[in-house]
């Protein structure tokens, strides 16, 4: 059975709990920002998060405007027992942002980002997306390895490890991370850093939302762009084996500045696609080359070169552009479940496996995705961060997306045929950002650092203060 995408209730959370209304009035007036109930005409607005599968009341959401605030949030829970859920882009998948009758500190408001071209750096706070980061660094020609959706929080992104187009090159978002600012069970702020509290940044780079609030990011920057050579090459459903068997074997031998990520998906209306391919279910082979465009050309030629492509829409583009072009097939408002697994390679019975499952996609919007890592991520030892997946190829998540809640049985059904074959398939490991369950893949995530990762839980959140999250219990 699909487990639920509720979190785990510890014997403190109480559906019928009830606050001192003089306390929560007293805590109003000692934010900046607004604190808002279940009584407030947008409380539906506010709690509302990117997947629409993810139905939990808070009795309390604090819109935090600075660190003051988001201390005096953690204050108010810890004081009161309260389940706390921590909201940066509002984007994992799994729900974390929320929590049922708890307290939700919402940093949507907290979206400031400076860069320091000089120093190749910048500062985000904790409730910047992506596109918040890309578009500031941009406009210095720089870049740090982010996703591949605008609208992904820049928080829980790092916090997971988080990769995307230039992490071949430049590594995950945590292996740029030169520093956190965070709020911690203990109300205090630190600074996490390879100097300051080292072992609570090694946690911070992979570990997840299980140590504190994290109101601020330090990043390291590369030169990246204005452009880049991106967008897909797309195939014909009866041509996907053989696509994705020459994918395979020609994406690891891909220059560090080339990235391609294949997905079994049914086509929109692209205006680039012959129209009798609309609505019929294709093979993408996305593809990201950073650096001279020739170069780029020559690099991916294997991939766009191959079989008889319906559509090529490999571009100079810029890359900002490229970053959001994803962006409607993952609107906010539909409804999610997402697997994921680690591959160290894909062989013929694993790719015969994946276009079983792309054929038998549950609603237009789901897919199958091979995410290619590799290249720079598996520079740094597996003990060198919280992230531990240092030996993986390819992560494959498919993920059901629908609009219908009637249809929540055969999607569901649908995941759990999934994660069966990846369970049969995969040499182990999945990557957090991509895992919809609340429970029982904790080791699977973290792996050999999961003690580790406890004994800091320990030193830092010794009482869970901080569990709403694929958790990690204190050592």
């Amino acid at each position: 059975m699909t487990p639920s995408l509720r979190p785990q209730a510890s014997a403190a959370d109480s559906s019928d709990r009830i606050l001192d209304a003089a306390a929560v009035a007293a805590f109003a007036t000692r934010l900046r920002g607004r604190l808002v109930d279940r009584q407030a005409a947008d409380f539906e607005a506010v709690r509302a998060v990117w997947n629409a599968m993810i139905d939990r009341r808070p009795l309390l959401i604090a819109v935090c405007s600075g660190v003051a605030d988001v201390i005096e949030a953690v204050t108010f829970a810890g004081d009161h027992g309260l389940p706390l859920a921590v909201r940066g882009g509002g984007h994992n998948i799994g729900g974390s942002a929320l929590c049922d009758d708890g307290l939700v500190i919402d940093l949507s408001q907290m979206r400031a980002v400076r860069v320091d071209a000089k120093a190749k750096r910048a500062w985000v706070h904790g409730g910047a997306l992506l596109g918040d980061l890309d578009r500031e660094t941009q406009a210095f020609g720089l870049a740090t390895p982010g996703g591949v959706i605008s609208h992904t929080g820049v928080a829980g992104l790092t916090l997971g490890g988080g990769f995307g187009w230039l992490s071949r090159k430049y590594g995950l978002t945590a292996d740029n991370l030169l520093s956190v600012e965070l709020v911690t069970a203990e109300r205090r702020l630190l600074r996490a850093s390879a100097e300051d509290h080292p072992d609570l940044f090694w946690a911070l780079r992979g570990g997840g939302g299980n140590f504190g609030v994290a109101v601020g990011f330090e990043f390291r920057l590369h030169p990246v762009g204005p452009e880049v050579l991106f967008g897909p090459t797309l195939y014909p459903l009866d041509q996907a084996a053989a696509v994705l068997r020459n994918y395979a074997e020609m994406a690891p031998a891909l220059p560090r500045a080339a990235c391609a990520w294949a997905s079994l998906m049914t086509a929109p209306p692209l205006p680039f696609l012959d129209p009798r391919y609309h609505g019929t279910k294709m093979v993408s082979v996305m593809q990201c080359y950073a650096g001279a465009a020739a170069e780029g050309e020559a690099a991916l030629a294997p991939l766009r070169g191959f079989g008889e492509p319906a559509a090529d829409a490999v571009m100079a583009r810029p890359f900002t552009a490229a970053q959001s072009l994803l962006d409607p097939m993952y609107a906010h408002g539909l409804r999610n479940y997402w697997t994921s697994a680690n591959f160290d390679s894909l062989d013929t019975q694993v790719i015969d496996r994946i276009v079983g499952l792309g054929e038998t996609l549950p609603t237009p919007q789901s897919d199958v995705t091979i995410s290619q890592v590799g290249g720079a991520i598996n520079d740094v030892a597996p003990d060198a961060t919280a992230y531990p997946h240092r030996d993986a190829a390819f992560v494959l998540s498919p993920g059901a997306r629908w609009d219908d809640p009637g249809d929540d049985e055969t999607c569901l059904a649908w995941i759990d045929d999934c994660r069966r074959m990846l369970a049969e398939e995969s040499g182990g490991g999945a990557y957090v950002n991509f895992i919809a369950e609340s429970e029982g893949r904790e080791r699977e995530a973290y792996g050999r650092n999961y003690d580790r990762l406890a004994e800091v839980k320990r030193r830092y959140d010794p009482d869970n203060l901080f569990r709403i999250n694929q958790n990690v219990a204190p050592g």
